[in-house]
């Protein structure tokens, strides 16, 4: 079985680089000599593939790339050390498992072979945020294959959970890994700083440092936006997805330097995985109840499914007996408590349960007239319920329960519907009342009553 060794936090100023900096590299000493303090602690677990994680890398706004050529080659001639260079294998195969796991959790990948790269007008290379991290390594005698990530301008949840869906690869390989996670911080802490100066850039660093010196993940998950803009960084969305890896991990580590002389926060940190703690996870989707039900798995699946590749998901094949039989139903989708869509069937309108749940999880995901289409950056963030509707039966108002029965209010061919059990409707009157809404139908207008029960799933 493969295992992540050691995660590492470096940055990536050429100008550490003896070949570059030559004298000035003196007045960042507690940043080189944390480079080599971290280096030689992962060249003495013996890894055999480094991943390289860097915001200079191949960057998108709505994937991860991760480079899948070859042979990958660099060097440091734009900063006058043209004789610093580089050249790495590819290791493809890890490479494709990573990504496979990250589009299983939803993540999209930008895979980046030969052909990709035409089409994107790429170059591959390695980048100075990946040459200035692996000049350290190799000083320190590991030279093995790569496997070259760049970061994504994706919601910090998803890029947490590419770092799990990463780490979750590692460990389902055979190889022993290094991921280092390159990245600066501020790049305004002084006046004449390279992106100018904001008083606030040394508040970012501070957080930054902090949250990693205490393990605090979900610290650094939740620093503002506004805060890491003002703050003119480089470094947090590349630090995000190497803690990623670490979830679910109880983790030993430390940060080894900060400084920041030149107007830009240089920060080193070291983490090591220690032992298994799955209640430790971040992530959303391993945060819901256990034994999650086979309907409402089945509306997840779907709505990912099809935001991922564009196509339905068949029925499941053998059909569980549970979803075998023709019903309505209704999928519910939430965001952090607060309804994202609803939309369902009253009675049923497929063959048999499995394609209900399947096409109303796609209406209600994407269909919702209330709110736009969900997005394939939610999915994480995302929450279901399944209501399978009983056979509806005529009723009156003194049959009602609006905590037992749900309501289908008709008038003509109009109808509206309201599900039973609704957080804030507490009287019959209040659920015909909104059921009558639903179907535009006036107060004055003579209506039917009737009520059915729902099994609901969650």
């Amino acid at each position: 079985m493969g295992r992540l060794l050691d995660v590492a936090f470096m940055p990536h100023p050429p100008i550490m680089v003896p070949e570059v900096g030559g004298r000035e590299v003196e007045k960042i000493t507690a940043t080189v000599t944390a480079a080599r303090e971290v280096a030689a602690r992962a060249a003495a677990h013996q890894p055999e593939v480094v991943v390289i994680i860097s915001p200079h890398g191949p960057v998108f706004r709505d994937a991860v790339g991760i480079w899948a050529v070859p042979e990958l080659r660099g060097d440091l001639a734009a900063f006058r050390a043209g004789d610093v260079r580089f050249t790495y294998s590819v290791e493809l195969e890890l490479s494709r498992v990573i990504a496979e796991a990250a589009r299983e959790k939803g993540v999209p990948v930008a895979w980046l072979d030969e052909t990709a790269c035409r089409r994107y007008g790429l170059a591959p290379e390695l980048d100075h945020g990946m040459m200035v991290p692996l000049y350290y390594l190799r000083r320190a005698g590991i030279a093995t294959p790569l496997v070259a990530i760049g970061m994504a301008f994706l919601q910090r949840q998803q890029l947490y959970a590419f770092g799990a869906a990463l780490g979750r690869a590692v460990e389902a390989g055979p190889r022993r890994v290094l991921l280092v996670a390159s990245g600066d911080l501020s790049h305004r802490l002084l006046p004449g700083a390279p992106a100018g100066y904001d008083p606030r850039g040394r508040e970012f660093d501070a957080r930054v440092k902090e949250f990693l010196a205490r393990l605090d993940m979900e610290g650094l998950l939740a620093i503002p936006d506004d805060l890491a803009e003002r703050a003119g960084e480089c470094g947090l969305r590349s630090f995000i997805m190497g803690l990623g890896a670490l979830d679910g991990w109880e983790v030993r580590g430390e940060v080894l330097s900060y400084e920041g002389p030149f107007g830009v926060g240089y920060l080193i940190a070291h983490l090591e995985p220690i032992r298994k703690e799955p209640g430790r996870s971040l992530l959303v989707e391993c945060k819901k109840p256990a034994g999650e039900s086979l309907p409402v798995r089945l509306a997840r699946r779907s709505l990912e499914h099809y935001l991922r590749t564009g196509k339905v998901l068949p029925a499941p094949d053998p059909l569980p007996a549970e979803l075998a039989a023709r019903a309505g139903a209704f999928v519910s989708i939430k965001k952090h408590g607060n309804l994202r869509g609803c939309i369902g069937t009253i009675g049923p309108t497929r063959a048999n349960l499995a394609e209900e749940i399947i096409y109303n999880a796609l209406a209600a995901g994407l269909e919702d007239p209330r709110f736009t289409p969900v997005t394939i950056e939610e999915l994480p963030e995302l929450t279901y319920s399944v209501d399978v509707l009983g056979e509806p039966e005529p009723a009156t108002l003194a049959d009602l329960d609006p905590r037992v029965y749900g309501v289908i209010v008709s008038c003509g061919r109009r109808r509206g519907l309201l599900l039973p059990d609704l957080e804030g409707i507490d009287t019959v009157e209040e659920q015909v009342a909104i059921a009558r809404q639903k179907g535009g139908i006036r107060p004055d207008e003579p209506y039917r009553l009737e009520r059915f029960k729902v099994t609901r799933y969650h």
